[in-house]
């Protein structure tokens, strides 16, 4: 039993920003409750990590499945004594023209970038109001402005943005902290993985991830946030420009992004 450390839950966890977060917070000295679809590359993160620690717990976890989120969180009361931490991190993405796309792809992406973490959060709350945690929700500059060719993956994140931001006020008197954080373009298996407009993975990336920043210092900007209790956290020199000029000079941005995702190879803007 480990119910005398700080613990965490991270969904998606299985690869991208939320091994790499699994990787710090166990660094840190935290328990860690990790659920993803891929149990096998759970227990592979756990032996790289320290198979034989007992403050490491793995879940098979479909965060659109509700029942699941709540097995996750039972879970890691049940070992560790509670949830300090709660990252909200599994996501999926696409890629398709909102006049091709399947309805059942925009569907699926809200089910799981959206309430995926409501689930999660719903069933942890009590727990995280007990120990005055953190609630963090792992967004993107989609949730700011919203991208072309992406329309259900900006509605998940903007959702989950006014989620996030209502849930922070709701709870403002009882020490809840709740973070958003936007790491911008991030090497990750996400684009590999986004869906097209008939629901298949798109396999590979439109976009250079060599020259994204890693998810390995996304992650360490992220657990420091945390640690400071910020509200916000937008990463990378052109996603804080989008964000701002999505304020101030919402045409101009309108127009960028739809040039950017135009050159892209093959994509869906005509």
């Amino acid at each position: 039993m480990q119910k005398d450390r700080k613990s965490v839950i991270i969904t998606g966890a299985s690869s991208g920003i939320g091994r790499a977060l699994a990787v710090v917070y166990y660094r840190e000295g935290y328990a860690l409750t990790l659920g993803a679809r891929s149990m096998d590359k759970l227990k592979a993160l756990a032996e790289e990590l320290g198979a034989d620690d007992d403050r490491i717990l793995c879940l098979k976890t479909d965060v659109s499945n509700a029942s699941d989120c709540k097995i996750l969180v039972e879970a890691c009361v049940h070992r560790f004594g509670g949830v300090d931490v709660l990252i909200n991190n599994a996501g999926i993405s696409m890629r398709a023209a909102f006049t091709e796309v399947k309805l059942s792809v925009l569907e699926q992406l809200m089910q799981v970038n959206f309430w995926g973490a409501v689930y999660c959060t719903k069933y942890a709350m009590e727990f995280l109001l007990e120990r005055k945690g953190s609630v963090v929700g792992i967004s993107s500059i989609a949730g700011y402005v919203g991208l072309p060719g992406r329309t259900g993956y900006s509605a998940s994140k903007f959702a989950m943005h006014g989620f996030l931001e209502a849930l922070r006020t709701e709870n403002l008197k009882k020490g809840l902290h709740v973070l958003i954080a936007c790491p911008g373009f991030t090497a990750s298996n996400i684009r590999n993985t986004a869906l097209t407009a008939t629901g298949s993975k798109q396999g590979e990336s439109p976009r250079a991830e060599e020259k994204m920043m890693s998810a390995e210092q996304v992650a360490e900007q992220i657990f420091k946030a945390v640690a400071l209790r910020k509200d916000r956290l937008v990463l990378t020199r052109e996603g804080k420009m989008a964000v701002f000029l999505s304020k101030f000079l919402p045409k101009t941005i309108q127009k960028a992004v739809f040039n950017k995702m135009r050159k892209e190879p093959d994509s869906p803007l005509k």
